[in-house]
């Protein structure tokens, strides 16, 4: 069997056989297959799509392609949860801890950036010391200590879609549907978490632009779930703006700190009950949604969410300063307000430009070999819906580089419509896929 063969095979919009994919992947893990012959096989899928049994039998493969944590002799049950990607979206920060807290075990595998995404391990390494690497034994020994764990992806646990996750962010191919549910849902098995929660992103901040591809993926991914024999519901939720305030690494951190300590924006305290207490009835701590989401609540009122994530990053390593005294994390030294035009109410903040405005300050990612710079991010003063006045503050700019900073603040003003009539919020949520 040649790698160039099956490159060829899907470029022709053939179906892929299980062997053909076991054979890419265990030779792109192995690193018999190059990056290249990778490429082209994730831009052949992305423009010829993959049938639910092809894509079935990537995610078995990648999740095969290391180890499979077997977590039902550390903990009674364990649920994960996972995200499509946003711009904002800190709330793996807030809703781990709260999950944790009310009893039920938390064992995550996150990811890093892609594109105008952010990812939870870039928000957690802008605390001094924090590990995101840990082993097998790390992960359990912690999950069963603690009740929570958020790691990386070790070269036991996925190692397939380790590899192709970051190649797929520097190749234009990020946006496959049967890529992104693969990738996610490897991690998921592979991690051993009984009960799994999807927060699928809908909109023009999101991978999934409208909501029939967002149902497409939900779908695709629930069933994956359950022919792996894991409980596996999935949220459609809004990413037509950025969620929260915050944009940028360290930013979303301190919001998420606030959030644990009882405050944080409206939209993002919502977003993160509702998400906390769908979990809470997933894993059975929760005779409902709403017992779930008065539980997660009392937890970040009463401070035990903020506890848990305390234990988590000492845990991990972290300089708990950090945690402690939030100005102590990094700052960019260029800050800027983005003031509106004109007076009016927001009818549009496009959150997809927004996110790239991060990236382009430094937060994120043009090429997988880049650094991050965890200072930089832009605040959002205003959402849809609100009124703002000529002169007030809409964004904040924080940077590092004096031309990065003007060609934000054009970029951010062009990513705000605007109306002489008032216009209603944008929901937070479309839907519940079982």
């Amino acid at each position: 069997m040649r790698t160039v063969d099956i490159i060829i095979k899907k470029r022709d919009r053939q179906e892929l056989s299980q062997a053909e994919i076991e054979f890419f992947v265990n030779g792109y893990a192995s690193g018999e297959i190059p990056d290249y012959q990778a490429a082209a096989l994730a831009m052949a899928i992305l423009l010829n799509g993959m049938t639910p049994r092809e894509t079935t039998d990537l995610t078995l493969a990648m999740a095969h392609s290391g180890d499979i944590l077997d977590l039902s002799g550390v903990v009674p049950i364990a649920v994960d949860k996972h995200s499509t990607g946003g711009v904002g979206d800190k709330t793996t920060l807030v809703v781990g801890p709260l999950v944790a807290a009310c009893g039920l075990p938390v064992g995550k595998m996150s990811g890093r950036g892609l594109g105008f995404s952010g990812g939870t391990l870039d928000k957690l390494d802008s605390i001094p010391g924090f590990r995101a690497d840990l082993s097998t034994a790390e992960f359990l020994h912690q999950l069963k200590e603690i009740g929570i764990v958020v790691t990386g992806q070790s070269a036991d646990l996925a190692p397939a879609d380790g590899k192709l996750y970051a190649l797929r962010d520097v190749t234009g191919t990020v946006q496959s549907i049967p890529l992104i549910a693969s990738s996610v849902m490897s991690k998921k098995i592979a991690a051993g978490a009984q009960a799994i929660l999807l927060d699928v992103k809908v909109g023009n901040g999101a991978f999934m632009q409208n909501l029939t591809d967002a149902h497409t993926l939900a779908q695709l991914m629930v069933e994956i779930g359950k022919l792996a024999g894991r409980r596996t519901i999935a949220l459609l939720s809004d990413m037509n703006q950025p969620l929260g305030c915050a944009v940028g690494n360290a930013l979303e951190l301190k919001e998420a700190l606030d959030t644990l300590q009882g405050g944080g924006p409206a939209d993002f305290v919502e977003h993160c009950l509702y998400v906390a207490g769908q979990m809470l009835v997933l894993g059975g701590q929760a005779a409902d949604e709403q017992v779930g989401r008065q539980m997660a609540e009392a937890a970040r009122l009463d401070g035990g969410g903020l506890a848990v994530f305390r234990k988590m990053i000492q845990a991990q390593g972290g300089d708990l300063r950090y945690v402690d005294e939030p100005q102590r994390l990094p700052s960019a030294h260029l800050v800027e307000t983005v003031n509106a035009p004109r007076a009016g109410w927001i009818s549009g903040l496009h959150a997809r430009e927004v996110g790239e405005t991060a990236v382009l300050l430094g937060g994120g990612r043009a090429r997988k070999e880049d650094a991050i710079d965890y200072g930089v991010g832009v605040l959002v003063h205003k959402k849809v819906g609100e009124q703002a006045e000529a002169g007030e503050a809409v964004f904040t700019i924080y940077a590092n580089d004096a031309e990065k900073q003007r060609l934000a603040h054009s970029r951010l003003l062009d990513a705000v419509q605007w109306s002489d009539a008032p216009v209603p919020p944008l929901p937070l949520f479309y839907g519940l896929i079982r």
